[in-house]
């Protein structure tokens, strides 16, 4: 893009920003860099680590979640809160794979901590695994990611060269509780349904709550979400019947509503420290698959298309059942788009007394 030059461009005959040579100053190589990707899928973010950060160890995911949690909030901090990131930003980081056939692992990281999966992650790590070239996704598109919640399976479909959706095989979901009965601070009584998509998320109706979905009413809706969460987990304690405690939490709430534009529904996820997802939430929806699965309303192999609260969708349906122990289970498929949105290069200088971030609701 062409740009009116500033007095000191006109000088140097510079007329376009690449033209304008700014360099670091000669302090900074004693700073920290880091480098990242960002994308967006369906409006949320993904900013992928892919330089200045060690190996991350652990024998498995959940082992890397642990050493993270521990060693790397600085990083964490630095790269998702102000002033280089923001309230609502979401990350991720590459690992070796822990899988004797995984071509990557990956951890999930966001304003208040590191998650356990995450599908529009999955969705934009795939596209850009494919777009630029690492890791390289098999023949078919194939790209398979070990996460802290198990084995997850991309498929990138490509088109005119480039990756024009993702889907996802994810973990087993299931359904922890139909219809349980919550007290919510400011509206009372209020039926709820729980049920596990990489996480656990509790499912309740906006109108019930007196919130609208459709991207403007956010306050309302973070306040009203994270009032159920808060109920919910005062009321259940989730627990997944075949994994380690490191996935027995409650993520979230993810608020229901019809949608204006068609889609099966609309979908407002509010986790972690007050985030409000802008996706319908890849996670949320494969748990949304267990639900209407477990209800009758979803058949083996039916796409059903969820809207997030700026109306982008993604799509899901069952491909199989499964057992995770006694407990009946499905295998959700999600699918979606995401775009590459820009590459940086951020510094930690050692004299910035804010340098590791700050969050500001």
């Amino acid at each position: 893009m062409t740009i009116a030059p500033a007095a000191s461009a006109r000088q140097t005959g510079a007329t376009t920003v690449d033209e304008l040579a700014w360099e670091l100053p000669a302090r900074a190589a004693s700073w920290r860099r880091l480098r990242t990707l960002d994308a967006h899928t369906c409006g949320e973010p993904l900013r992928v680590v892919v330089g200045g950060v060690d190996r991350v160890p652990g024998a498995d995911m959940l082992a890397k979640r642990r050493f993270a949690q521990r060693e790397l909030e600085p990083l964490r901090r630095a790269l998702m809160w102000e002033p280089r990131g923001h309230a609502d930003m979401y990350g991720a980081l590459p690992t070796d794979p822990v899988s004797a056939d995984g071509q990557l692992g990956v951890l999930f990281l966001h304003n208040a901590g590191w998650s356990t999966m995450c599908g529009h992650g999955v969705i934009a790590l795939a596209s850009l695994a494919a777009e630029c070239g690492w890791p390289a996704p098999g023949p078919d598109g194939e790209l398979r990611l070990d996460t802290p919640a198990g084995r997850v399976t991309a498929h990138v479909e490509r088109e005119g060269g480039r990756a024009r959706a993702v889907r996802f095989e994810n973990v087993p979901c299931f359904v922890a509780a139909l219809d349980l009965e919550v007290d919510v601070a400011g509206c009372g009584a209020l039926r709820v349904d729980v049920a596990f998509g990489g996480a656990f998320y509790a499912f309740a109706d906006a109108a019930r709550l007196g919130v609208r979905l459709d991207g403007r009413d956010t306050t309302a809706v973070i306040a009203a979400g994270r009032a159920v969460s808060e109920a919910v987990r005062a009321r259940l304690d989730v627990a997944h019947p075949d994994g380690p405690s490191d996935l027995d939490f409650l993520y979230g709430t993810i608020l229901t509503a019809p949608d204006p534009e068609g889609a099966f529904g609309r979908h407002a996820c509010v986790f972690a420290d007050g985030e409000l997802d802008r996706s319908p939430t890849g996670t949320g929806v494969s748990a949304r698959a267990a639900l209407l699965a477990a209800r009758g309303e979803l058949g083996p192999g039916q796409w059903v298309e969820l809207a997030g609260v700026l109306g982008a969708r993604m799509g899901v349906r069952v491909l199989r059942d499964a057992r995770l122990g006694a407990q009946p289970a499905v295998v959700p498929e999600v699918r979606g788009s995401a775009h590459l949105t820009g590459r940086s290069e951020f510094v930690l200088d050692p004299d910035d007394p804010l340098r590791e971030g700050f969050l500001l609701r």
